[in-house]
């Protein structure tokens, strides 16, 4: 008995704040879910190597909500993930799985000095079939809401309705790839990473081809103990796509925000 209270209360709370109405949830509860199943991650994004988590399925902690819903991931350290509920709530191909990091039996450390990925880490089985990038593996996860679309949160965003076909498909990879870490024009909710625009873009002081070996390994260009940016492998960001998203950041600079 004194055992099970003492992992009651090491227990991490996950707020889900959503259309159905909000929910706390503690990671007793979850480790313990009917639907909880003990998952191999055979290459999880962030710890590098195979994983084994016990998790639940994204599809069942978001029942009721319509696939069309837009969401928001909260983590601990001021990482805010957006994705649309579709691909949580998939049960083929690309699935989204809430791993659930058990207090007495703690998952390794990301790093020299840094913390695990718990409590709670959205991990994928298959992410390939569902074009998943690294950006939507959020880990250290705090809470889960359902917000309005991103037009009508942050249209500072949104590129210019004359905007060439590349400029627009590189804003569907800034959503993808950056929006997780770093504002532009201001607009966005991380706090992790510098905003993209104000008061310069990249594209204004990175010449040549620096800022796209910045991307794919930014410690190679800028090294400091502080510096948390991952690079973005070929796997993870096409040549192509890095070329969009570099054409919608150009485009950008000449759309800035005025305070």
């Amino acid at each position: 008995m004194a055992l099970l209270l003492s992992l009651h209360l090491g227990a991490a709370e996950l707020v889900l704040d959503l259309q159905t109405g909000p929910l706390t949830l503690n990671s007793t509860g979850l480790l313990n879910h009917p639907k909880a199943q003990d998952i191999l991650v055979p290459r999880d994004v962030s710890y590098q190597r195979s994983m084994q988590y016990r998790a639940v399925p994204m599809a069942e902690l978001l029942r009721g909500i319509a696939p069309t819903a837009h969401l928001q991931i909260l983590s601990s350290d001021g990482f805010s993930a957006e994705l649309r509920a579709a691909p949580l709530l998939q049960s083929e191909g690309a699935q989204a799985w809430l791993a659930v990091e058990d207090p007495a039996s703690p998952w390794p450390a990301l790093g020299p000095g840094k913390p695990s990925a718990g409590p709670f880490y959205l991990v994928w089985k298959n992410p390939a079939e569902g074009d998943i990038g690294p950006e939507q593996w959020p880990f250290q996860i705090a809470r889960v809401r359902q917000i309005a679309p991103l037009q009508e949160r942050f249209p500072a965003l949104f590129p210019a309705a004359s905007a060439s076909a590349e400029e627009q498909a590189g804003f569907v990879q800034f959503q993808k790839n950056c929006l997780a870490c770093h504002r532009l024009n201001r607009a966005g909710d991380s706090a992790f990473g510098p905003d993209l625009n104000i008061p310069h873009s990249p594209t204004e002081y990175l010449a040549g081809d620096f800022l796209r070996r910045y991307i794919r390994d930014p410690q190679s260009m800028r090294r400091w103990p502080e510096g948390r940016m991952s690079g973005f492998s070929r796997d993870a960001l096409k040549d192509r796509e890095l070329d969009q998203l570099i054409a919608y950041l150009r485009h950008m600079a000449g759309r800035k925000d005025k305070p």
